[in-house]
């Protein structure tokens, strides 16, 4: 009997884009993309109705490609509290979409995320889209930056969960690299 993979909805919280990015990961910790995407909203448009339109785009993913889970990038201090303030509430929104669907909901750092997929916490965004498109084996890196956020926030969630498949590495994908580059600088 196969062991279902795990479908992970990540979301790169934002109020003019909102990525989201949809992924199976196998037991074994290989992952496939199921779908990637930006939900926008206009600058020019009241709070209410942005935030309404992440909602109602989120909502619109969670309903056509079901996932298991939800991972929401953490909102964290930054010197522009505008931007915070437009994160936080997307974010907000994401959390209360996956509460609507009764899914369940984490949250992820920047740190941990660039860690889980690159190996280094404090990688760049070039570094997080080339690896996400390794990862997933797509011909070119995500774009915009915040789609392949979204990718790199669902497989942060589906390697940190919990134990990968009885035989499997513990290691992710990108620790599996690291090591492996280690043993052969080694020889």
């Amino acid at each position: 009997m196969t062991t279902p993979s795990l479908r992970v909805l990540g979301i790169d919280p934002g109020l003019t884009r909102c990525g989201v990015g949809v992924v199976d990961v196998a037991p074994d910790r290989s992952a496939r993309l199921v779908h990637v995407g930006v939900v926008r909203s206009s600058p020019d448009l009241a709070i209410e109705r942005r935030l309404r339109l992440i909602a109602d785009g989120v909502r619109e993913v969670v309903a056509v490609h079901q996932p298991h889970v939800v991972a929401v990038e953490r909102v964290f201090a930054q010197h522009n509290r505008h931007s915070v303030m437009g994160t936080a509430q997307a974010s907000g929104i994401a959390l209360l979409v996956a509460a609507e669907f009764g899914l369940e909901a984490a949250t992820h750092t920047p740190s941990e995320v660039k860690a889980a997929v690159t190996g280094y916490g404090s990688a760049d965004k070039a570094q997080v889209q080339a690896m996400i498109a390794r990862l997933l084996r797509l011909d070119s890196p995500p774009q915009p930056a915040d789609a392949a956020d979204a990718l790199a926030l669902a497989l942060c969630h589906a390697w940190r969960r919990g134990p990968a498949a009885p035989g499997a590495s513990a290691l992710t994908p990108a620790q599996r690299a690291w090591a492996d580059a280690e043993r052969r600088a080694r020889r």
